[in-house]
C-alpha cells in the first residue's frame, strides 16, 4: 500500500536527477550574488556588461550578457578552461585559470585581445556621456520644468570614425548642421533638447572637440569604466 498521493507514486517520479536549470525561468536563474567576475566593453557602438558565474562546488558555469544567459554548462568536473561565445559578431573568450590558494583567475578576451587592451583601444574610438532626464532627475539642468515623464537614464555614445550616434544602444538618424566653427547635431529626448557640438580644437594633436549640451548645459564626458558602476537596467536589452 502506498501512502503517496496519485501524482507522487513511485512509478510517476522521474529517475533522472535534475542537474540543469532549464526548468527555472531565466529571470530567476540570474543572481548577482553568484557572479564572480564582470567586465564592460563597447562592441559595434553598443555597451555590453559580461558576467561570469563559476560554481566551484556545483560545477556550473554560466555567462551572462546584459543580464541574459548566453552560455551554461552544468556539472562540469573540470573547473578550469575556456568558453567561447559571440557578441554582435565579436568573438569572446572567458578563461578560468588556477591561482594560488585554491583560487581562480578569470580573463576575458575580445577578438583575440585582453579585455583591458581592447577597452583601451576602443575608448579612443568613442565619446561617451551619461545623463538623466525627466521628472525627479534633479541633476545637471537636464530636468525639464513641469515635465510629467518619469526620469530616464540615457547613455549617449559617438563613434568617431563613422560619426554614428547611439542613445542607449539605438542608432539615431540625426543630421549634423553646419554652423560657425563646426557642426551641431540636435535631437530631443523626453521633451529635453540635446545638442552635440563638434568644434575644431585649433591644433592637430587634439583634433575635433565634441561637447554635449542638455538644456543648454554642458554634460561632462564619461569614461567607459564608469558604466560598471551603473545599474544593470542601463545596459539591459529588450
Amino acid at each position: 500500500m502506498s501512502f503517496l498521493s496519485p501524482t507522487l507514486r513511485m512509478e510517476n517520479l522521474s529517475t533522472v536527477p535534475i542537474m540543469s536549470l532549464d526548468h527555472v525561468p531565466e529571470a530567476q536563474r540570474y543572481n548577482k550574488d553568484n557572479i564572480v567576475a564582470q567586465w564592460c566593453a563597447p562592441i559595434n557602438g553598443k555597451m555590453y556588461r559580461i558576467e561570469l558565474e563559476h560554481g566551484t562546488t556545483s560545477g556550473r558555469r554560466m555567462i551572462w550578457v546584459n543580464g541574459r544567459e548566453v552560455l551554461r554548462r552544468d556539472w562540469m568536473f573540470k573547473l578550469v578552461g575556456e568558453d567561447t561565445f559571440d557578441i554582435d559578431q565579436a568573438r569572446c573568450i572567458i578563461r578560468v585559470d588556477p591561482a594560488p590558494g585554491f583560487k581562480y583567475e578569470y580573463s576575458l578576451y575580445i577578438d583575440g585581445k585582453p579585455h583591458a587592451q581592447y577597452t583601451e583601444e576602443l575608448t579612443r574610438q568613442y565619446r561617451l556621456w551619461l545623463c538623466t532626464c525627466g521628472s525627479g532627475s534633479g541633476g545637471g539642468g537636464s530636468e525639464q520644468a513641469g515635465s510629467t515623464d518619469a526620469s530616464q537614464e540615457y547613455r549617449i555614445m559617438l563613434k568617431l570614425d563613422t560619426l554614428s550616434l547611439y542613445v542607449n544602444d539605438e542608432l539615431r538618424e540625426e543630421t549634423a548642421v553646419f554652423v560657425e566653427g563646426g557642426t551641431d547635431t540636435s535631437f530631443v529626448l523626453q521633451d529635453t533638447p540635446f545638442v552635440l557640438q563638434a568644434r575644431s580644437s585649433g591644433n592637430k594633436h587634439d583634433g575635433i572637440v565634441h561637447t554635449l549640451l542638455v538644456n543648454g548645459v554642458p554634460v561632462p564626458e564619461a569614461k567607459i569604466q564608469q558604466i560598471m558602476q551603473e545599474p544593470v537596467s542601463i545596459l539591459q536589452t529588450n
